[in-house]
């Protein structure tokens, strides 16, 4: 077993099993993406720490969000194998893999250009068939590949995403970290009836995407 693989399940067991994820797919998806394919070559040894691990390569600042809360978002998802899947904020893709071995089709946005095509690199060198990125503003989903069934969003948000929540298909779900106010928490909104519920999952941080993030408040 090579050192990934040997991280790889580490991670499963000591970070994502102890954090409740009991959802055999989502772990058999977590055991088999390898994350240091979406990881720079110079912080690969990074690639499975219990972090947001920064895969950045320009000014802003773009993060994989931590192993445990990725699990947990994805087993919160419920996604079902016949499910249309948006994920947004991509970064360079791992959450979006993890994703393709769960649903139907992905389609994941990333506002870097560059991280997204890292991201449609990866898809390709791990035969994911299934899965396209795009790059596109956190705020704007693709409204081409809807409605979906689950969005998920590879970070926090500070704001109600209302553009997101219009791509939801009746009875789909959002899924992601609520940072509106604090302390931030995973939450889940749900498309019923026209109407969004939104039900409180678990206190959770994540960094904050981009677009997504409240304007500073003015201060004399």
């Amino acid at each position: 077993m090579s050192g990934f693989s040997t991280a790889r399940l580490k991670m499963v067991d000591g970070q994502v099993r102890t954090s409740d994820v009991t959802d055999r797919r989502v772990l058999d998806a977590m055991l088999t993406v390898p994350r240091e394919a979406f990881v720079p070559a110079g912080r690969q040894a990074l690639a499975y720490l219990d972090l947001d691990l920064d895969v950045s390569e320009g000014a802003a600042k773009r993060f994989l969000i931590k192993p445990q809360l990725t699990g947990k978002l994805l087993q919160a998802a419920e996604i079902g194998e016949g499910d249309n899947v948006l994920v947004v904020g991509c970064a360079t893709g791992y959450l979006a893999a993890l994703t393709a071995k769960l649903a139907r089709q992905v389609t994941a946005t990333e506002c870097d250009s560059a991280l997204a095509a890292k991201a449609k690199d990866a898809f390709a060198a791990l035969g994911l068939a299934n899965v396209t990125c795009k790059a596109a503003a956190c705020t704007e989903g693709d409204p081409s590949a809807a409605p979906y069934d689950v969005i998920i969003l590879n970070g926090a948000a500070e704001l109600t995403p209302e553009a997101l929540l219009g791509q939801l298909k009746e009875g789909g779900r959002l899924v992601g970290v609520s940072a509106e106010s604090r302390p931030p928490r995973a939450m889940i909104v749900t498309h019923t009836h026209g109407e969004f519920g939104h039900r409180t999952l678990f206190d959770a941080a994540a960094p904050v995407l981009p677009g997504l993030v409240r304007a500073a408040a003015f201060v004399f």
